[in-house]
């Protein structure tokens, strides 16, 4: 127990807290900048066993931000993590998952976990993982960076979502590939969210669920979110295996940026019919959510958002 022996100092943490600790399971999406730090203080805390999901195959160009991975160049990320964590600490079990987290694949996963760490780079990832965890009542600690800031926050688990504080998206996305990011802002949101994961786990108060911890360069800011009401409706994100060939499956890409449609059945130009279910794909989920705010006003029909990836 001397590994454990400076963090059970902590009055809020103890004998208790630590085997809280010991007894947890974590479910972490993606492996990059803000999992990396996030799984390595998990890991060293002594979280029993993490559930770590990505999709990524190591790159060098990840490396300024995710310094785990340097002998690692090829490598999917959810296995070359699993051994690094293993050399950190055997307590902790990372099971690792390379796979893209979808609303098909996620359920399972969210209800085997006591919380849900979003650090993957994607609106439709988040979105997705805060409409479950909302109705399955488990706790979403929630991160995104750009260039120099980002946020951090504690959504769901009795706090509102993700979707009731940001019900709106950007009109443009951006992405580290295109827009950059410093290496210490996705450390130190990482390093923060699994900070506010302990903290749920251990039942600090006040809770980091319902509070929102934002930097703009390296200038914090906070505030509380506890009485955000939850919206009535609005698209959800759905799987590609979810897809019929009732759907009415618009693809929002055009041939250049998706040669192959996101089903064989979609349609680029099509108008939607209130009988079928209207479903927008895009790379993102982003034009596809635009697509169905600009729809849905005077709408009697069903609308979905795919986010189809990056075109095979």
């Amino acid at each position: 127990m001397m590994r454990y022996a400076r963090q059970m100092q902590v009055a809020a943490v103890g004998t208790e807290g630590q085997s809280r600790i010991g007894h947890a399971h974590v479910l972490i999406v993606g492996a990059g900048g803000l999992g990396v730090p996030a799984l390595q203080y998990l890991t060293g805390a002594g979280i029993g066993h993490i559930t770590l999901i990505d999709p990524d195959r190591v790159e060098e160009s990840n490396l300024h931000r995710q310094p785990i991975y340097g002998r690692h160049l090829g490598a999917p990320k959810a296995l070359a993590a699993q051994m690094e964590m293993a050399a950190l600490n055997a307590d902790t079990v990372v099971t690792p998952v390379v796979s893209l987290l979808d609303p098909a694949n996620a359920p399972p996963r969210i209800a085997a976990a006591d919380i849900v760490l979003d650090c993957a780079d994607s609106f439709a990832a988040s979105y997705t993982l805060s409409d479950l965890c909302l109705a399955a009542g488990v706790p979403l600690i929630s991160a995104s960076a750009l260039e120099t800031g980002g946020y951090v926050g504690g959504f769901c688990g009795g706090a509102p979502s993700l979707r009731a504080v940001f019900p709106d998206l950007p009109d443009r996305a951006a992405r580290c590939e295109t827009a950059g990011v410093m290496g210490p802002m996705v450390g130190m949101l990482g390093a923060a969210q699994a900070q506010m994961a302990l903290a749920v786990l251990i039942g600090i108060h006040p809770s980091p669920l319902g509070q929102i911890l934002r930097f703009d360069g390296l200038r914090p800011s906070t505030f509380r979110f506890d009485g955000v009401a939850e919206p009535q409706s609005g698209p959800r994100f759905v799987a590609r295996t979810d897809l019929t060939p009732q759907d009415l499956v618009i693809e929002l890409r055009d041939a250049t940026e998706a040669p192959v449609p996101a089903v064989p059945w979609a349609v680029r130009n099509g108008t939607p019919d209130p009988a079928r279910r209207t479903v927008f794909a895009c790379r993102s989920g982003l034009r596809a959510w635009h697509a169905a705010a600009t729809l849905s006003p005077n709408w009697p029909g069903e609308i979905a958002l795919l986010a189809a990836g990056d075109s095979e």
